[in-house]
């Protein structure tokens, strides 16, 4: 993260200035359904888009063709078509699988810091 100094008379306070890069990383993972469609694919290999409907119920078809569409842009997923039949499968690229850090220390930082279910439905 960048830190600029402001230009306020006391030149005591800091504007924080997020880097580009940062700005785009977060514009795409922080998607809704983004972080669950890499964790499938993280945990389960290569997936049919039947098979990440079915995993991630609750997202519609037209939003995960979306965000599938989108990580594929960002570089992070592959959309792999095989030519003998109509079958399409989803994985990670390298670039995605280098997220499996990320996802972990996510998972330990909500198991540690994130209300439960019970308490989020109130």
């Amino acid at each position: 993260m960048q830190t600029v100094p402001s230009n306020t008379a006391t030149g005591s306070e800091v504007d924080f200035s997020l880097c580009p890069r940062f700005e785009r990383t977060f514009s795409f993972l922080g998607k809704k359904w983004n972080g669950l469609i890499i964790e499938v694919l993280l945990q389960e290999g290569p997936q049919r888009f039947r098979d990440l409907a079915r995993k991630i119920p609750r997202c519609s078809d037209r939003v995960l063709v979306e965000r599938l569409k989108e990580l594929e842009v960002n570089g992070v997923i592959l959309r792999r078509t095989f030519p003998d039949n109509s079958l399409i499968e989803y994985e990670l690229t390298a670039k995605g699988a280098e997220l499996k850090d990320v996802m972990t220390a996510i998972h330990v930082w909500s198991d540690k810091w994130s209300c439960p279910v019970e308490e989020d439905q109130k």
